[in-house]
């Protein structure tokens, strides 16, 4: 069950949709809902994405995806299907079709893979405006990725070589805010900016590492830096 004001901003963000096709910024969500700071939407838009409503994008500065909406704005959407029963009929006197050809190990290989978006190209280097359309989907196996949502970055840049990514590799990332020191991240900074460094902490600061020392450590406030994401997979082709 949504709270009053988890209500009225999903209804918000939904309709914002369906008149423009681009989500409301924080500043419009907070004036729309009477609130005092943009602290009080992050919190709603928290518990709208426990909940499964919506769907935060990954790596993209104010994108945001209506899943579903609540029963009693959408009646039925969530309805099981109506029973119906299966019809098993006789082949005399009808034309029997020849047996199905069974699967083979590719076949069987190419139905257990995952399809992950590719969305765009993310700097190993001095950070670039994120690119934050969908290119193209990465078929993997699923042992490579593991559980929870997954995505998929081109490396543009040379920072991270001695980490042993290179630019042209495909990096595949799991989508997550949270990061421990030492792991390598997709970092938006000042929600503009994307970059992949290895995450440090500096204090009460935030510190974006490069594996290569033609780049400068980058250190950021905390407010200043989000995590996108932790690197779990590479692919390059040859």
């Amino acid at each position: 069950m949504l709270t009053r004001k988890q209500h009225e901003l999903l209804l918000f963000i939904h309709e914002r949709l369906k008149e423009t096709g681009i989500p409301p910024s924080f500043d419009e969500m907070k004036d729309a809902l009477d609130l005092a700071s943009k602290s009080g939407i992050h919190r709603l838009i928290t518990a709208l994405e426990e909940r499964g409503f919506i769907r935060r994008l990954a790596n993209r500065a104010r994108a945001l995806e209506v899943l579903r909406l609540p029963d009693s704005i959408a009646p039925g959407l969530n309805a099981q299907r109506k029973f119906s029963p299966s019809i098993i009929e006789g082949s005399l006197g009808r034309n029997v079709a020849p047996p199905r050809p069974q699967p083979t190990t590719a076949d069987v290989v190419a139905a257990n893979m995952i399809s992950i978006p590719v969305m765009g190209r993310i700097a190993a280097g001095v950070p670039i405006a994120a690119i934050q359309n969908q290119t193209h989907m990465l078929n993997l196996p699923p042992d490579m990725i593991g559980s929870g949502e997954h995505y998929a970055l081109e490396v543009k840049g040379d920072s991270m070589i001695e980490a042993g990514i290179f630019d042209g590799d495909t990096v595949v990332i799991k989508r997550g805010d949270t990061a421990n020191p030492g792991e390598i991240v997709v970092a938006l900074v000042d929600d503009e900016e994307a970059t992949l460094k290895r995450f440090r902490r500096k204090g009460a600061s935030i510190a974006l590492e490069a594996a290569n020392p033609a780049y400068e450590t980058r250190i950021f406030g905390p407010d200043r830096v989000q995590v996108q994401g932790k690197l779990v997979g590479l692919i390059r082709r040859y």
